[in-house]
């Protein structure tokens, strides 16, 4: 029975980590009350991101995109053959853990800084 009583405690420790790390996520609208437009490319900087955070892209769907894209596909403005693209205007994205590249294929979007980088911890 000791050991039943011992699996409970594992299993309940292990419960609590996953809800503390569930309960720090923390949600972020890309280009705050601007939303997903041009110029955004700064946006990121000074804010900490952590793996599991969500993204919100605010935009007018029909005139942006958001594009998940490698290091190449954002040092270039190219989507990569199998790309995630969203087109909702409310798109949410969680953050894996490293870099994150996000761009609007639409012409001449992502070469206007409709395009950001973010490392998650």
């Amino acid at each position: 029975m000791a050991l039943g009583r011992g699996s409970a405690m594992v299993l309940l420790l292990c419960f609590l980590v996953l809800h503390s790390e569930m309960a720090r996520a923390a949600t972020y609208t890309v280009g705050d009350s601007g939303g997903w437009t041009f110029n955004t490319v700064g946006w990121p900087k000074g804010k900490r991101f952590r793996a599991g955070d969500t993204l919100v892209f605010n935009y007018s769907p029909g005139a942006h995109n958001v594009v998940v894209v490698n290091k190449a596909g954002y040092d270039s403005c190219k989507t990569p053959r199998g790309a995630k693209v969203y087109r909702s205007g409310k798109d949410q994205i969680r953050l894996a853990r490293g870099q994150n590249y996000f761009i609007c294929n639409y012409v001449g979007h992502c070469e206007s800084g409709m395009k950001i980088a973010i490392n998650a911890a």
